[in-house]
Order: structure tokens, then C-alpha cells, then sequence
């Protein structure tokens, strides 16, 4: 392409270059605190480009006439996708380990560079051997779709599976994986986010923040598969086992708001999301919600106590949709 007459072309395309080359917004090598790090320093040439089309969120945001408070230590968002607007951000930039929210973003690579119908091999990288840790208990040999697996990812939030997922989409290991969760990461404009494994469960430089979240989470829904899966109050399958034997699986999704567990404010209704806890992670989730007029939003909150505290707050969150 020649730029003869389109001077400002020229220089966007430049930034461009410029950037995917010589960013360092994903590689953090130095140690810090969890609690000290917010997202003061987002490339601020780099993110404009989406800020047109998105919830922009700079500081803490709350209603003037709104008394509602949620836990000191939880980073928390509500983000109206209709008007593209912040309702109320909390500690919304700083950085936070994700657990489980980070399957959100390991569902948004393989629905990206993946294939629903194809067939997934364990390999001996599947193991989850922390221990608590959610999983189906796959073995090396077992075979199933990415479509299946995606269920089971987000439904249960399965470790080995992400770990299924990984290796198979790329290769062995996933490394390769975790780099373009980490590229994709930056091209939807999530530059304060880090990852280092596909499930979550902890790591020192695995990290995202709750802003991020929201715009990891809405570029997910761009694909019918990931919405579609996040709305399942349950799930059953049958995949091939190393031996050539079946076994099915049935599961239920850990969001309280679609078990039935918790009731959403009168005038919210709560179409899907994803949970995640860790000890270092605390209590965290990301919904998608609607009001009565079928508008959307996103609420998350991360970094709560405990589950009781975590829906409490979520629900004082989403009122204020209705408030």
C-alpha cells in the first residue's frame, strides 16, 4: 500500500507497526505487589484505537445518588453495553490474580483458532495434580470435540480440560497457547493482563484486571458458542476413552445465579457468566445480564472473601442496572 495522499493514515499505520513490534505490554519479568499494581501506565497509543466502542474506565465511578458499597478489597465493574458506559468501577485497574475468569480467555483463543468439531487427544500435559483443583478427571488417550470440551471448560470449569485445549490447539504443552492468549490479550486492548497457563490456578505472573475483564469477556461474545454455553444451568456428554471404551459425564454449571442457589435484583435477569475461586484469587465472577427492556451488561467482581460475600455483593452490584 503507498501512502501518497492519506498523511493520517500513514501515521496510524506507523503506530501500528510500531507497536506490534516493540510493545512490551505483555512481558513482566519484574517482581511486584498484587495490591500496589494498577494500570496506570496502559498504553495509551494503543488503546484509543477500541475506545470508541467500548466502556472506558479511568477511575473509581459510582452513582451520585447511589449508596451502594461492596467489599474494600474487591475490584469491581458494571459496564452498560447499550449506551457504552461505566455505571460503577472499583478498583477496577488494579491487578488481580483471575483463576478460573481465565477460561474466559482460553475459550475466546480456541473458538478463534480452533474448530467445534475437532477431536481433542490428552496427552500427558493433561494432569492437574493441585490439590482442589476442578476437574473431570481425564486420562492421556481420552478423545473428545473442542465443542464438548468447551462445555466442560465453562460449565465446570474443568482444569484438565483447559489443559486438553491448550495442547491440542497449538501444541504440546500449551505454551504456545499462552502466548496468544497473551497476543490476543493486546489486540482486544487488555494490556494490564498477563497469563502464564490456560485454567488459572495460581502463578506469581498470572494476572488480569477487572477492567480487562470486561473487555476479554465482551470479545467472547462476539462468537454465538461462548454465549450459547455460558447460559447452561447443566451439560451431559460422552467422549471416547483411552481404551476405546465411552464414558459420559454429566455437569452443573458453579454459577449460583443459574443454579438457582442465588436470585438476581427484581428487573435483572442474569443470562450467564463464569465463577472462579483460588486461595490467592479469592471469590470472583463475570455475568452477563439484561433488563427489562433486554439490555445488556457485564458485571464483575473479583477478589471477594468468600462465596456469601461474593453474591451479596454481585447482586448490590446489579440493582444497580435497575436503580
Amino acid at each position: 500500500m503507498k501512502c501518497t495522499n492519506k498523511p493520517v493514515l500513514c501515521f496510524v499505520l506507523a503506530i501500528v507497526i510500531l507497536l506490534m513490534s516493540g510493545c512490551k505490554a505483555v512481558s513482566y519479568p519484574a517482581k511486584y505487589s498484587m495490591d500496589e499494581s494498577t494500570s496506570e501506565m496502559r498504553d495509551d497509543l494503543f488503546y484509543p484505537t477500541f475506545a470508541s466502542d467500548l466502556c472506558v474506565a479511568n477511575e473509581d465511578i459510582s452513582s451520585e445518588d447511589s449508596d451502594m458499597e461492596i467489599s474494600d478489597k474487591a475490584s469491581a465493574g458494571l459496564f452498560d453495553l447499550t449506551r457504552k458506559e461505566t455505571l460503577y468501577a472499583k478498583n477496577v485497574n488494579l491487578r488481580v490474580y483471575p483463576a478460573s475468569l481465565t477460561k474466559v480467555m482460553t475459550a475466546y483463543v480456541a473458538l478463534k483458532y480452533g474448530k467445534l468439531d475437532q477431536v481433542l487427544t490428552a496427552k500427558s500435559d493433561v494432569y492437574v495434580n493441585e490439590s482442589g483443583a476442578q476437574k473431570v478427571n481425564l486420562k492421556e488417550g481420552d478423545k473428545m470435540t473442542l465443542d464438548q470440551a468447551l462445555h466442560l471448560l465453562l460449565i465446570y470449569s474443568a482444569n484438565d480440560v483447559a489443559n486438553l485445549i491448550a495442547s491440542n490447539i497449538t501444541g504440546p504443552n500449551g505454551e504456545s497457547f499462552v502466548d496468544l492468549m497473551n497476543q490476543e490479550a493486546v489486540n482486544i486492548g487488555a494490556t494490564n493482563s498477563h497469563f502464564e497457563n490456560p485454567h488459572g490456578l495460581n502463578s506469581e505472573e498470572h494476572y488480569v484486571t477487572a477492567y480487562d475483564m470486561y473487555l476479554i469477556f465482551n470479545a467472547a461474545m462476539q462468537y454465538d458458542t461462548f454465549s450459547e454455553i455460558i447460559n447452561m444451568k447443566e451439560y451431559s456428554t460422552t467422549y471416547q476413552d483411552g481404551k476405546g471404551g465411552t464414558k459420559e459425564i454429566p455437569v452443573k454449571n458453579t454459577n449460583g445465579f443459574l443454579s438457582g442457589s442465588k436470585s438476581a435484583p427484581s428487573g435483572v435477569t442474569v443470562i450467564g457468566g463464569k465463577t472462579g475461586t483460588t486461595t490467592a484469587a479469592g471469590h470472583c465472577l463475570i455475568l452477563l445480564a439484561r433488563d427489562t427492556n433486554g439490555d445488556p451488561y457485564i458485571a464483575v467482581i473479583m477478589r471477594d472473601e468468600d462465596a456469601g460475600v461474593l453474591y451479596t455483593d454481585m447482586a448490590r452490584l446489579l440493582e444497580e442496572i435497575v436503580g
